[in-house]
This record gives structure tokens, C-alpha cells and sequence, in this order.
């Protein structure tokens, strides 16, 4: 079907939300095991890790996190954290200092005030009535708490805005006040569903009837985020294989042999490698070894790999070419590997 479609549904009994465009999936929500990216917990400060500038954080259930730059802290302090990506097997949950705490319509940000509109909002009549809203949600809040209006506030109703920032808000100062005590987890992650539901804004068809993920071809999407090789059009192609170091990208031109045809492969994976790395849920470090061509058209894959990977803001560091012409860049963790999801 032709617009944006939601497709809510289950697979082997785990949530699971898929946002299609035009029938393409383009984003893929799964049920999470243990700590999920973006709770809010309350752990106790372990050990200092001198050598990698951290420190482990005891979490609920036994479990254990690992904190970069503690600037402050001291063994045995209680501290909130928020669980900022998916651990690797065996090893500690990456955790932030940096609260967020995040609705449909709001984002709360302690350590961070102000009054901020989304970009996306470019009305300024429109603009000028948030930021007043903005400030009567957040009148008498202490002076650290911040707001976002997200985009979604251009299509809803004041008063709907009004009452899920204040919730938020209020949510916010309760657990502030909760620093002290044992382990706990405080706000939990948001389901596949209600994820969906929170950061995926409006749709043309929200689909959760029995066998949605069938009916539009989900499951079949699915199961080809499965295979390495992923084709790009003219015959070109990429693999991408997951190792325990790093990520391996493989950028092939197939049958063409023109002058021009590493730099039409070379853009093609560019524009579609970070849709793919998004849906199969991998991160850490990628290396991507392109389709030999000029050097002199490097700079144009590279700024097209820069543009795609714009919307995941500070989630992807582009470090750039390696002296044998590979690229790398590194991605944070957000979800589990959707082959390991599967197989689990």
C-alpha cells in the first residue's frame, strides 16, 4: 500500500512493531530481554576502570552496567542512570547520566533547561503559541528541568500537548527525588507497541489485527534482513556480516564494468546502509569496504554516507577512510541483533 503503514503484531509470542513506506519496511521495534535502551534506574556506583575512564554501576536483579566519565561519583553512591544501548554479550549495559525522560508529544530533559520547539515546526504563529504552552507547563519547575516539543505537536491539540508534558514533568520530579536506596528500576522502556505509538508520529493505517505481519509482508521482509547480501539495483550488491569485532561491509558492482560503475555502487550502499544497519539491529564498529574507484569520487560517497546517516544524529560517528580506501564508522547500540532476536 502506498503511504505509511504501523503494523503492530507478535512473533513467537514477543511484541513486535513495524513501520512501512509504501510498503517498504522501514523501521523494525522488537521485544527487548532484561534492560532496555531508555529505562531509568536507580544503581549503586562500583569500582572506578581507570584504564577505560568508567566505572561499573550495581543494577537491579544482579545485573551490571558501566558508566564513562563518572565526573563525581564515589563507590557505594547511589545514582541515577538510563540504560543508553544493547550490551554484547558478557559484557555491562552501557549506561548515561543524561536523563530523558520521553512521551508522544514532550521530552523532559534534567541537567538541561530550557524551553526548546522542534525545528521540524517552522510556523512561527504556530512556534510563538508552543513556546507560551511550553511555559505554562513548566512554570515553577526547578530551574535544571528543560522541555522539547516534538514535531508531532504541529498536528495535535493544545490541550492533549498540555497534559502529556505535565505528565512527564511531574513523572520527571518524582524520580529525581528518588535517589536514594537499592537498585531499582524506575521507568521502564516502552514496549514495541508503545514505542511505536511514541516515536513514530502519524500514519495512513495502524494495522493490529491478527496476522497484520503477513498481510503486509512483514514477516517476508523480515526473513531477507536474515541473508548477508543485500541487492542494489543494476546489478550491484552488498554484504553485510556481523563478526565479534566489527561489521563488515562488502560493496560489489556485479556485471558492470563501466568506468562510473564503482561510484554508482558506491552511492547506492551509501544511501541504503544505514536502513539496513537500523533493521538488522547492529552497531559498534562498521567497516565498509566500497566498490574500487577514483579517489577523486570518494568525496562523493562520503557525503552521501554523511546525509544518510543525518537523521541518527549523534548515534553514528563517521570516522572517515582508512589508508587501505575501507570506511569506518561506529554505531551505538540501540536494539538487539534482529538474527540473535530471532534465534533466541
Amino acid at each position: 500500500m502506498k503511504g505509511t503503514a504501523i503494523i503492530l503484531g507478535q512473533i513467537d509470542g514477543r511484541a513486535v512493531a513495524a513501520r512501512l513506506i509504501d510498503g517498504r519496511l522501514e523501521d523494525l521495534a522488537v521485544e527487548h530481554d532484561g534492560i532496555a535502551p531508555g529505562a531509568i534506574l536507580r544503581g549503586v556506583v562500583g569500582r572506578p576502570m581507570k584504564g577505560l575512564g568508567g566505572v561499573f554501576v550495581d543494577l537491579p536483579g544482579g545485573a551490571r552496567g558501566f558508566l564513562r566519565q563518572p565526573k563525581g561519583l564515589a563507590p557505594g553512591q547511589p545514582v541515577l542512570i538510563q540504560c543508553a544501548g544493547v550490551a554484547e554479550p558478557g559484557k555491562a549495559v552501557p549506561l548515561s547520566l543524561r536523563l530523558l525522560f520521553k512521551s508522544r508529544y514532550a521530552i523532559v530533559t534534567p541537567g538541561a533547561p530550557g524551553l526548546n520547539i522542534s525545528r521540524q515546526i517552522r510556523d512561527p504563529a504556530q512556534r510563538d503559541a508552543l513556546s507560551d504552552l511550553a511555559g505554562r507547563v513548566m512554570d515553577g519547575a526547578p530551574d535544571d528541568l528543560g522541555l522539547i516539543l516534538r514535531s508531532i505537536c504541529a498536528e495535535a491539540p493544545p490541550k492533549e500537548i498540555a497534559e502529556d508534558a505535565a505528565q512527564m514533568r511531574t513523572l520527571a520530579e518524582a524520580v529525581l527525588a528518588d535517589v536514594q536506596g537499592a537498585p531499582e528500576l524506575l521507568v521502564d522502556a516502552p514496549d514495541p507497541h508503545a514505542l511505536a505509538w511514541r516515536d513514530w508520529g502519524t500514519a495512513d493505517c495502524v494495522d493490529d489485527s491478527e496476522g497484520a505481519l503477513d498481510h503486509h509482508g512483514v514477516r517476508d521482509q523480515i526473513a531477507a534482513l536474515l541473508r548477508p547480501e543485500v541487492a542494489l539495483g543494476a546489478g550491484a550488491s552488498m554484504a553485510i556480516e556481523p563478526t565479534r569485532a566489527l561489521v563488515a561491509v562488502d560493496v560489489n558492482t556485479g556485471a558492470d564494468t563501466s568506468p562510473a560503475a564503482g561510484l554508482k555502487a558506491g552511492i547506492a550502499a551509501a544511501r541504503e546502509l544505514p536502513r539496513q544497519l537500523r533493521l538488522r539491529g547492529l552497531g559498534g564498529q562498521v567497516v565498509v569496504d566500497f566498490a574500487p574507484c577514483p579517489k577523486k569520487d570518494r568525496a562523493i560517497v562520503e557525503q552521501t554516507l554523511r546525509k544518510a546517516f543525518r537523521p541518527d544524529g549523534q548515534d553514528a560517528t563517521l570516522a572517515g577512510w582508512t589508508p587501505l580506501g575501507n570506511f569506518e564508522l561506529q554505531r551505538r547500540r540501540d536494539r538487539a541483533p534482529l538474527a540473535a532476536w530471532l534465534a533466541s
